[in-house]
């Protein structure tokens, strides 16, 4: 992360058993990137707020300061938190 930027809220809407959900939270871990892991299989309130952000039900659904990827799209989250 650029120290000079401060870091977008990051939020991750998983299931415990989406490898993709995984390998998302492990990136950000490795990049020392803060998240909030939400599991939308245990908490049906935040399934249904995941649905009215990303417009599916599929998971990783990740928000990045407001702009949702659907999917662990690295590029893309590169792009939005300014990793390289």
């Amino acid at each position: 992360m650029d120290e000079t930027k401060k870091q977008p809220k990051v939020i991750v809407f998983s299931t415990p058993t989406c490898s993709y959900c995984n390998a998302a939270k492990s990136y950000f871990r490795q990049k020392g990137v803060k998240y909030r892991d939400v599991d939308v299989s245990r908490d049906p309130a935040a399934a249904r707020d995941m649905v009215r952000r990303s417009g599916q039900q599929g998971v990783p659904v990740i928000d990045i300061g407001g702009k949702v990827i659907i999917g662990f799209d690295r590029p893309k989250i590169n792009q939005l938190l300014g990793l390289k």
